[in-house]
Parts: structure tokens; C-alpha cells; sequence
């Protein structure tokens, strides 16, 4: 199984940014968790982070036929981003939305995402622990 984990804008800044709200914890060390857990779970897992929209919609249509599904913490384009809303949405690989915080404890623009719709589902609040719980997930997904 292959499942593709994308990060989007300010995700790269993790460990420094904001660590009362996104932890203390790097980007690189949540990546080093969950592959840790994948390979438990004889799972193959990729990650790409960029803070450029274009680049993550190119990517989700590019997995499509290449990865089972897709991990996806959209960040800041998780509230504006109709582009990578159609993107998941037209591929055929299951996509989970994690987040590190609780969206819907933040700031009042922040509690809509505009891309959960096109998810499977969303996973938040918990951490870094958000991605291993979404990678349970979308393996539960991919199983059935």
C-alpha cells in the first residue's frame, strides 16, 4: 500500500511557529513518526510539503493511479483554497484532512474548511498523533 502525505503553506516552519498552538515538534520528526508507524503497518508512505498551491493540486492529480490514497493537511488553503478542494475531489484515491490543532476552537475563519467536503474524512485536534490517526484511517478505508 502507498499512501502519499502532503503538507501545505508554513507546515516546513513546524517546531518554530506558533509552538503553543502546532507543538514543538518538526516537520521532519512528525515525518520520522509516521514512517515509523507505516512500516509497522507495512506501509509505504512519501511526503511533500510546499507553500504553493499550484504545486499540491499538481500533485494530488499526479497520485491518482500511482498512490492508494492521500494524507493531506492543507493548512492555511484548507479555508481558501477551491483549487485543491476540486483536486481531491476529482481523483479517485481516498483522501483523510488532518490538522495538528482543533479547527473548530481557532479563530472564526479558521472553523470552515472549504475542503473537507472532498475528503473521506478529517482528523484534528490531536497533534502530530493527527497523522498517524489519519494514516489508521485511510488504511481502514483502503481495506474494506
Amino acid at each position: 500500500m502507498k499512501i502519499l502525505i502532503i503538507n501545505g503553506p508554513n507546515l516546513n516552519l513546524l517546531g518554530k511557529r506558533e509552538p503553543d498552538i502546532y507543538g514543538k515538534m518538526s516537520l521532519e520528526e512528525i515525518n520520522k513518526k509516521v514512517t515509523k508507524e507505516a512500516n509497522l503497518l507495512e506501509t509505504e508512505v512519501s511526503f511533500l510539503q510546499s507553500n504553493h498551491e499550484g504545486d499540491i493540486v499538481e500533485q494530488i492529480q499526479k497520485a491518482d493511479g500511482v498512490y492508494d490514497g492521500i494524507i493531506i493537511n492543507p493548512a492555511a488553503f484548507t479555508h481558501t483554497s477551491v483549487a485543491v478542494k476540486d483536486a481531491i475531489a476529482a481523483v479517485s484515491v481516498p483522501v483523510v484532512e488532518v490538522h495538528l490543532s482543533n479547527i473548530h476552537a481557532r479563530e472564526e475563519f479558521r472553523q470552515k474548511s472549504i475542503t473537507a467536503g472532498s475528503a473521506k474524512g478529517v482528523i484534528t485536534g490531536f497533534g502530530w498523533y493527527s497523522y498517524i490517526l489519519g494514516l489508521e484511517a485511510l488504511r481502514s478505508i483502503l481495506l474494506k
